[in-house]
């Protein structure tokens, strides 16, 4: 159930972030300076093929994967993907210091059945070694994660279905919080010192998660999207559901959709993250939020920057984890700047390529 030893990359991964409205692929490698951007593609997903996170139709899923096999450097076969929503688990155990990689992986295997909520034979596990605890320095912190095995299969086999070769099947938290670091320079310089949230607005769920000086410290999934802002323009102009979503990237659009559709939207969204701010101070016990970074595709929604950076009193930066990174020639950088926000994810994914992983 758990795999025993640590092994390191051998090639560059693609990120891959599968969604209910599009497939995302990040391909990054690492030069002298750090970080340089080398591809990035994105194909729509056919509507019912992905719902609540949860992959329904997986050929269907995986010819998308194929279309961004195509558009990505041939060199890279390995891909990282991600799981999330209410069938993932993850938590922080305490262990005895001085165990091993191995004889934590045994241990925890024996006391997995008090540790997780579900039946053992339905889901992974698998863990991260983090500090020692402040507290208790015989014990060390360690992060435990466990996911539906059939969520994790699907991944697989669209990845399989696509020509990549599945390597790491990650936590989509984790992979939006190993993106924000490179964000950091978006906002003022006492940032890593302080309570960041990120809100990573998806088509029809929405990632609130935060960081405390650094550390990833609180998630939490909603219901809620930027699919109902497209339901709205469907309604209110007589579109179907592909002429709204082309509407909306193409800004064509009557002049007063601005008051019938975006302002009602805007207010509809502020109140959830307000709402999940809320939630995030009382279950934390932190006093107040300092920044906010907003990724997703519905990042780009007109006037959001600073109507959130008003309304909730909150410095609010739409994400780029490109903004210091180093540019391969055959991008175009004005394409990669008007979706660099819906690409957190992937980002955070491709970056699992110059970590270790159990393999």
């Amino acid at each position: 159930m758990l795999d025993k030893l640590w092994k390191k990359k051998n090639s560059m991964m693609v990120g891959i972030d599968i969604g209910s409205h599009s497939a995302k692929a990040v391909l990054l490698s690492q030069g002298s300076e750090g970080f340089v951007i080398e591809d990035f593609a994105i194909e729509p997903m056919p509507r019912g093929s992905v719902v609540d996170r949860e992959i329904q139709d997986i050929e269907s899923v995986g010819a998308v994967i194929a279309k961004l096999r195509k558009k990505i450097s041939a060199k890279a076969t390995d891909a990282a993907a991600a799981v999330s929503g209410q069938t993932v688990i993850t938590k922080v155990i305490y262990m005895d210091v001085a165990l091993t990689e191995e004889e934590l992986a045994s241990q925890i295997e024996i006391e997995a059945d008090s540790l997780i909520p579900f039946p053992l034979d339905e889901v992974s596990l698998d863990f991260e070694t983090l500090d020692v605890n402040e507290s208790d320095p015989s014990k060390v912190n360690v992060l435990l994660s466990a996911a539906r095995t059939e969520s994790i299969e699907a991944r697989v086999a669209a990845l399989e279905a696509g020509d990549f070769q599945a390597k790491v099947i990650d936590v989509e938290s984790y992979a939006v919080g190993r993106a924000y670091d490179l964000c950091l320079t978006q906002l003022p310089e006492d940032a890593k010192d302080k309570v960041v949230a990120i809100v990573d607005i998806g088509s029809t769920v929405t990632l609130f998660s935060a960081t405390d000086a650094g550390k990833h410290i609180y998630s939490r999934d909603q219901m809620f999207g930027g699919e109902q802002y497209t339901r709205s323009i469907v309604s209110y102009y007589n579109k179907s559901f592909e002429q709204a979503e082309e509407a909306k990237t193409t800004n064509d659009l009557p002049p007063n959709y601005t008051f019938e559709v975006l302002a009602p939207f805007h207010t509809v969204l502020m109140q959830q993250i307000r709402r999940a701010i809320q939630m995030f101070l009382t279950i934390s016990g932190q006093e107040k939020v300092d920044y906010l970074l907003i990724s997703g595709g519905t990042a780009a929604l007109e006037g959001l920057e600073g109507l959130l950076t008003e309304e909730l009193a909150i410095h609010t930066i739409i994400a780029n984890p490109f903004h210091d990174m180093s540019i391969s020639d055959s991008i175009d950088q004005d394409e990669l700047a008007k979706v660099a926000a819906q690409l957190m994810v992937a980002t955070g994914l491709a970056l699992r390529s110059f970590t270790p992983w159990h393999i």
